[in-house]
């Protein structure tokens, strides 16, 4: 499957700046994965998608959506973790005029994020709301579908008695288990030029090319953040127009500086100590650098940074950098 970009509907009918979404799958995890996508997109069965944080569960809904008989409906994304029960219930109630239209806007896809953190009483809220009966399909709100996603094991938590058996088996009619970034390497060179095309439009800079060895490191790394991490990282490198600095805080030699010198003189130090000194250095070089390509306007350092002004203050006076430099 190619990249590229889904139109979803948001609540007022416009394209929404979180609608721009990618989908990949080159890899041997993830081409079973987009099979079983589009198999199940133009059906009504309710879809549980699991995986670790950041491994683009909420992009895997929009494409359920974009791909089904809904997608020019509005996807709604309701965070299970704050939402309130009657707000829940009220997408399952029909309305005045008795087309399941909310606020003029009738919505397709229902997606649940997190829908493991509930609590006893929402979970109980949601089961009884959720349409049931012969004439009903098993995963439909009024006139769509419901979507959920979660980080936990939700089977552990049943057997545990903290998630409803009953709500599980409503909301998994078919699971689809994300693989994280670490077991689709395969994938990253494909997302890297995703990202670097888009934030070269978002900050109108021109469109970037990584080099081999910047790439390699990219495609080696562990990335426990999985896909959101490794999407900023590149939006860095484009903001700061240095594949070296972008990659700098993970933590892989030789982006960081050499410390050879003094891990053999100070063998008491401890390697905690050493990254932590590793860390500041690089974080240093790459203020000051920064500061440097921005003709020491601070505030304009700062927003390249994505730090706020104050706590780049704040860090300019822990290293040591004069308030007057660079006047």
């Amino acid at each position: 499957m190619i990249l590229s970009d889904l139109n979803i509907p948001s609540s007022n009918g416009a394209l929404s700046a979180s609608a721009k979404v990618y989908i990949s799958g080159v890899s041997e995890e993830m081409l079973p994965v987009q099979r079983l996508i589009s198999e199940i997109a133009p059906t009504d069965i309710p879809v549980l998608l699991v995986g670790e944080s950041g491994t683009g569960k909420e992009i895997a809904a929009m494409q359920i959506h974009a791909l089904s008989q809904y997608r020019d409906l509005r996807f709604l994304k309701m965070a299970c973790s704050t939402v309130a029960a009657d707000a829940l219930e009220i997408h399952f109630r029909p309305s005045a005029n008795g087309d399941g239209e909310k606020n003029g806007h009738r919505t397709g896809t229902l997606f649940l994020d997190e829908v493991g953190e509930l609590d006893q009483d929402r979970q109980r809220r949601l089961l009884h709301a959720i349409p049931d009966g012969p004439n009903v399909a098993a995963g439909q709100i009024l006139g769509g579908r419901i979507v959920s996603c979660s980080t936990g094991d939700l089977e552990a938590e049943v057997h545990h008695g903290k998630f409803r058996s009953d709500l599980f088996y409503r909301l998994s009619g078919v699971c689809v288990q994300l693989p994280p970034l670490r077991r689709r390497r395969d994938d990253i060179p494909l997302l890297v030029r995703h990202f670097l095309k888009r934030y070269a439009r978002v900050f109108n800079r021109s469109e970037m090319t990584l080099g081999d060895r910047v790439m390699q490191l990219l495609i080696e790394h562990a990335w426990p953040g999985n896909i959101r991490q490794l999407e900023n990282v590149i939006k860095r490198i484009v903001a700061l127009e240095n594949e070296e600095l972008g990659v700098v805080d993970l933590r892989v030699s030789p982006m960081i500086p050499d410390l050879s010198h003094t891990s053999i003189a100070e063998p008491s130090r401890s390697l905690k100590a050493a990254s932590r000194a590793a860390s500041r250095q690089a974080e240093r070089e790459l203020i000051l650098k920064t500061l440097e390509r921005t003709h020491w306007n601070r505030k304009r350092a700062a927003e390249a940074l994505q730090i706020s002004y104050k706590s780049l203050l704040f860090k300019l006076k822990q290293i040591q950098v004069p308030e007057s430099e660079g006047v």
